[in-house]
């Protein structure tokens, strides 16, 4: 009873942030900034534009664009991403070492007029397949996915090569209202928040949360359509897709019906808020599990431009019901990222989430509720109009129960050095205050 009163306040907080986030209107003031020519699809240019979201996910308006941008034949050319270089230790008896590895992903954009409205064409490719130690990049209380046939367990699986092939039509239909038509052979559903990948708030950690597969894990999805409207500042889309997670060959696509189904609603109430609720229904998602599940999520999103640097900060809930035994799973995620004298940063990322496949062979799968809490920071070395190239370190520390002891040690503590690699910011036109 105390977890699921514990669960209903929370999810009333964020409820309360929403109403807030409308309430701080006034900042969409500043919605004559121009955007470089990359908002075509919305003539409020305080509107977020989906080349820094994930799907048709929304990010605000402000955020620091780190993008190349090129323009030929009237088609808009932009390509972004990052390369983490990474000395990784996960502590306590199953860290598993000290780990050299890579997180790195690139995504391609490409938009043009297409009578009335635009369309934009994402690829998105990652090589961590080769460039993750086996089976993957450890990462403590971590689980999703498999390996060998068997469950991933305090390992975060590499992303596919084919991370996203999409295209998005957007036609406006009248002054505040317009229609969006998005799908592919590998997309992501409206569901969840900006996967944590491309949130701004989580720039700067190279590791995905542990609550990723109750948020955001349907980021990558082989075989999705979603149709919306945007309406003046709120934005409603439902999805058709395949729920099935990808396999262990990270380097195809597998296919399925289109079985699943997703509904989200968005508002953005200024340049600097976004927030979204999403329900979805996920047919056989897990590959060791028959069952099927329902997934919410909800998120609110805030970024404020500095004057010598930018504040990103993300609260995300997600919660998975396993609909044939019953159970619930819970993910709460608060992280930040604050960029100050333009070339130094501070993060954190703070999480609460329930695991039940630490151990994946035991007779019965009880539920643990997890804290982990990272704190680090980075300072870019090299920084002007085409690279930002940092050198960053974070720390973690768990919270656990006690019967955890005997597994993961009494008081774990893991840490990371590494290496940042991505586009300056300067390079993309965007211009923020």
């Amino acid at each position: 009873m105390a977890r699921a009163g514990l669960d209903s306040l929370v999810v009333c907080s964020v409820v309360v942030v929403v109403l807030l986030c409308r309430a701080s209107a006034q900042d969409s003031s500043m919605n004559g900034m121009n955007m470089g020519g990359m908002n075509m699809e919305h003539e409020d240019t305080s509107l977020p534009s989906p080349h820094a979201g994930s799907g048709t996910a929304w990010q605000p308006a402000s955020v620091p664009g780190h993008e190349w941008m090129l323009m030929r034949g009237g088609w808009e050319l932009m390509a972004h991403g990052q390369i983490f270089i990474d000395y990784n230790q996960q502590g306590g008896p199953r860290g598993g070492g000290a780990k050299a590895e890579s997180v790195n992903v690139g995504m391609l954009m490409e938009q043009h007029a297409l009578g009335r409205g635009t369309i934009l064409f994402r690829e998105m490719f990652s090589a961590e397949s080769l460039t993750s130690p086996h089976p993957g990049f450890p990462e403590l209380f971590q689980t999703g996915e498999t390996y060998h046939g068997l469950g991933l367990v305090d390992h975060q699986h590499p992303h596919n090569v084919f991370a996203e092939l999409s295209a998005m039509y957007t036609l406006p239909l009248s002054g505040k209202v317009s229609w969006e038509l998005y799908g592919g052979p590998s997309a992501e559903p409206a569901l969840g928040p900006v996967a944590y990948i491309h949130r701004t708030s989580a720039s700067e950690l190279p590791l995905a949360p542990l609550s990723h597969h109750l948020q955001d894990s349907t980021h990558t999805s082989f075989g999705v359509v979603t149709t919306g409207l945007v309406i003046d500042r709120v934005k409603l889309e439902a999805s058709a897709f395949n729920g099935r997670e990808p396999n262990e060959e990270r380097w195809s696509m597998q296919f399925a019906a289109l079985d699943s189904w997703s509904g989200r609603a968005s508002v953005a109430p200024s340049r600097n808020w976004t927030a979204q609720y999403s329900v979805g229904r996920l047919e056989h998602p897990e590959a060791l599990e028959a069952g099927s599940q329902w997934r919410q999520t909800a998120s609110v999103e805030y970024n404020r431009p500095l004057a010598a640097g930018n504040w990103a900060t993300s609260v995300v809930w997600g919660r998975v019901h396993k609909i044939d035994t019953g159970a619930n799973l819970n993910g709460y995620l608060l992280e930040s990222t604050l960029n100050f004298l333009r070339r130094d940063y501070a993060f954190t990322r703070l999480e609460l989430v329930d695991k039940d496949e630490l151990f994946p062979q035991a007779a019965v799968h009880p539920a643990y509720r997890i804290g982990a809490y990272t704190f680090g920071g980075v300072r870019d070395l090299v920084q002007n109009r085409a690279w930002q190239f940092g050198l960053g370190a974070d720390v973690t520390v768990y919270s656990k129960a006690a019967t955890l002891d005997a597994a993961y040690g009494n008081h774990p503590v893991s840490f990371q050095i590494f290496l940042r690699l991505r586009p300056g910011i300067q390079a993309s036109g965007h211009q923020h205050p």
